[in-house]
């Protein structure tokens, strides 16, 4: 493919994208593998811009959940993981502990959970969290239910603040301007796209949790050809 021709369809895409709200249908998937690979990383920079710009990961994902119709209702839900799932060695590390501004003998507690929106895992996350911080009730259901660490402190008015962001895969490889043949075929995206590293932290700043989410690429996991819901005025 023409330089010139890649150029325009890029272009395209970003058009398209932009005036989403304003046609009545989506257009259908690229059939060329250099446009897929062009809207699956806008997909990805869209979603990783939203998580930044975001107080709670768990708000972000029920709503992308909902916006792309991955389930319905749109409802994140976190199931544990068991103990023989989980890796060992999961005590809060030395920096994770000077982050929580734990004292010497506090206890902090792990949860290792997957966020899940219908049948789609859109992430997995470490949580290392002070349980003296946090009132009685979102204690009680951290430890006996399915809540996202999220929804169980929204009484906190938590906000987030990012220690660490990462792309981990991008569809696009490096010198792929330079490389066009390499961008010609298929694709298949691996299980983590994202990581995140981030401080919850309450109004007044005291830290009560960190988290390490990887999300996977089930947050492409949509239908690209299906009629957005009507806008409400």
């Amino acid at each position: 493919m023409k330089p010139a021709t890649r150029l325009f369809l890029i272009h395209l895409s970003f058009c398209s994208a932009s005036g989403a709200t304003a046609i009545a249908q989506t257009p259908p998937l690229p059939q060329d593998p250099f446009l897929a690979r062009v809207e699956t990383l806008a997909l990805i920079e869209t979603f990783n811009g939203r998580l930044l710009a975001a107080a709670s990961a768990t708000a972000t994902l029920e709503k992308w959940c909902a916006d792309h119709r991955m389930a319905s209702p749109a409802k994140i839900i976190a199931r544990r993981m068991t103990a023989s799932e989980q890796e060992s060695g999961q005590e809060a590390s030395p920096e994770t502990r000077r982050r929580l501004k734990a004292e010497n003998g506090e206890t902090i507690r792990h949860r290792h959970v997957q966020l899940m929106c219908g049948a789609h895992i859109l992430s997995e996350a470490d949580n290392w969290y002070v349980p003296a911080r946090l009132p009685a009730e979102a204690n009680l259901m951290l430890e006996t239910g399915d809540t996202p660490f999220g929804k169980a402190i929204q009484s906190l008015h938590a906000s987030r603040r990012t220690i660490d962001s990462k792309i981990l895969w991008s569809p696009l490889p490096e010198g792929w301007e330079m490389a066009a043949p390499a961008t010609d075929a298929p694709f298949t995206p691996p299980h983590y796209l994202i990581e995140h590293r981030a401080l919850l932290l309450t109004p007044d700043q005291t830290p009560i949790s960190e988290v390490d989410e990887h999300y996977t690429r089930e947050i492409l996991d949509f239908d690209r050809r299906a009629t957005p819901q009507a806008q409400k005025p």
